[in-house]
């Protein structure tokens, strides 16, 4: 992603999650469009930057030189506190719960209850899950800073398996923050690119790319959600994998799908559904084009672990060091070079 903590600057379109494969870059040739729109910040929910986003001098993973806005965020969602995420008992209900991806891969979200936990040995068709203590009906979860990031490694020790994972943002550095630089003006690319960090989400938190599903429910971990499709690590914090609609602007005059957040690129994503729950023709980015918006994305379903399929424009890709997984996986060691696009 785009995205700095203090003030090492990561690259933009970095593949934050070094499990999850990303999408194949390059992956069709790009048609210019009539119109190309820019942020608008006065979208954002107040309290989503932690400075007055500035302009500045840029240049794209292309090569391209441009302007670009640079917005710093700290790692919270603006205007609402994230949370629940992970039940205590097996009879907890959706009230006290969070969320997780479902197992057909698209859809909605299903409910993390308690009853939920109780019956992973037979959703996932392995008899090995286990993440509660069947003496006490208490539910196993990372209540610690310690076990929270232990529980999120590739190589998780026997002792943060059958886990729910869960971290608070109290245990973010005092001084952490994430920078985004987003052209100001999109430039459509001569080919799509991989989707490595999607965007920001309208209330300053970021929509991240994929999560390395196969590695946590290898590990016998569940990466809970909150209601909103979110969670929290100590390297991006607060982060989107799923919309629900939390962050939707309010609805559009012509029933247009509402406007969620932007993407690195900076092309606007939009909620998956228009106002009359019809979903528009897309391109393989999951994006159109039409007079009021320009090119545009519209998000995919919550449980699809994507938002967007690839990249209509350039971004920047400022190389250095990657950030951690959806779960604090962490990437390569400071320094290395993101992988060269193909």
């Amino acid at each position: 992603m785009n995205l700095i903590k203090h003030s090492q600057i990561a690259g933009i379109a970095i593949c934050i999650f070094t499990l999850a494969g990303c999408n194949k870059t390059e992956i069709a040739e790009v048609t210019s469009t009539t119109s190309e729109l820019g942020i608008d910040l006065s979208l954002f929910t107040k309290g989503a930057f932690t400075k007055t986003p500035k302009i500045v001098d840029c240049e794209t993973a292309q090569g391209t030189k441009t302007t670009c806005y640079e917005i710093i965020t700290s790692g919270a969602p603006a205007g609402r506190v994230p949370g629940p995420f992970c039940p205590r008992s097996t009879e907890d209900g959706a009230d006290v719960s969070g969320k997780w991806f479902n197992n057909e891969g698209k859809g909605d979200l299903v409910d993390l209850t308690g009853q939920f936990i109780l019956s992973l040995d037979e959703y996932y068709g392995d008899e090995k899950w286990v993440l509660y203590d069947a003496k006490t009906n208490k539910i196993r979860y990372t209540a610690t800073k310690a076990s929270c990031s232990g529980a999120a490694r590739p190589d998780v020790e026997e002792q943060y398996k059958q886990n729910c994972i869960e971290c608070e943002l109290s245990y973010l550095e005092d001084d952490f923050s994430l920078t985004y630089l987003i052209p100001t003006t999109p430039i459509p690319a001569k080919k799509t690119g991989r989707v490595r960090t999607v965007g920001i989400a309208l209330d300053g938190t970021e929509l991240s790319g994929p999560a390395p599903i196969q590695a946590i429910l290898g590990s016998y971990t569940i990466a809970a959600f909150d209601d909103c499709g979110g969670h929290i690590n100590l390297h991006q914090g607060y982060h989107y994998h799923s919309t629900t609609g939390c962050t939707d602007t309010v609805t559009t005059e012509d029933g247009h799908a509402p406007l969620i957040g932007y993407a690195v690129d900076g092309y606007g994503i939009y909620a998956m559904k228009d106002a009359q729950g019809n979903e528009e023709t897309l391109d393989e980015c999951r994006g159109n084009t039409d007079e009021t918006r320009g090119y545009h994305y519209h998000a995919a379903s919550p449980s699809e672990n994507l938002f967007i399929g690839c990249l209509h424009g350039e971004s920047v890709d400022a190389g250095g060091p990657h950030p951690g997984g959806p779960d604090g996986r962490k990437g390569p060691p400071p320094g290395h070079k993101p992988p060269p696009r193909d």
